[in-house]
């Protein structure tokens, strides 16, 4: 029973039912987005751009972002079932999904993201997943960047009542009818590191600038 269970939720038609719940789940929020026109103005302008974001925190972005298919973003998402579902709901809200992570595919997900940004000119990438740890920023975001020529945007979510599950991440999920805001942030460009001292010493400090905006691993529902 429990087997059936599982291959039932990775079929078609119930990947179609979680876009629908999480559309409509989504469309509860009293949601707030700020400083969207910045990133916006580089596109127009041909710099590409990447926006980030904690894995803690991209939940509620996801209804929204389907507002941003005309750009052709692009999403790194591992290979695995949970996977399967995450880019299966990504594709039908407009992103172009490349298959990889840190611990499998992930060199030739990385290549094709890479070709994606610098085609289209925009993409995502989630700053600690798929599996942590909370709040470490991996390097691929510095290499993508590097080697597309993009500006990083970060952004977060923040909601006045919340879930925190008990998970790696203490993944936030907005309860129904909350005030939710999303929020850019200044767009930053990496210089090329010319040694892997100077890659390292980009990596920590882009993880110092975004580590006050995640909620920790103290903080109650």
């Amino acid at each position: 029973m429990f087997k059936r269970l599982k291959f039932l939720i990775y079929t078609r038609g119930f990947i179609w039912f979680a876009y629908y719940l999480v559309k409509c789940y989504s469309r509860t929020f009293r949601l707030r987005v700020e400083n969207e026109a910045g990133w916006k103005t580089l596109r127009h302008e041909g710099i590409p751009v990447l926006l980030c974001t904690w894995h803690q925190q991209f939940f509620a972005a996801i209804a929204h972002f389907e507002t941003y298919a005309g750009y052709h973003p692009g999403l790194m998402i591992s290979r695995s079932r949970d996977g399967d579902l995450i880019s299966g709901v990504a594709n039908r809200v407009g992103w172009h999904t490349p298959r990889g992570s840190s611990s499998r595919g992930g060199k030739d997900a990385m290549t094709a993201m890479i070709a994606h940004l610098k085609e289209h000119g925009f993409g995502a990438h989630i700053l600690d997943g798929p599996t942590g740890p909370m709040g470490k920023i991996k390097p691929g975001i510095i290499r993508m960047a590097h080697a597309a020529q993009a500006r990083v945007v970060p952004f977060y979510v923040t909601a006045d009542k919340a879930w925190f599950f008990n998970s790696w991440d203490r993944f936030m999920l907005p309860k129904p009818f909350s005030r939710v805001c999303i929020t850019f942030g200044e767009a930053l460009h990496l210089a090329p590191a010319t040694t892997p001292e100077a890659f390292e010493q980009q990596r920590q400090d882009l993880e110092t600038r975004l580590r006050p905006r995640l909620f920790h691993l103290t903080t109650k529902e």
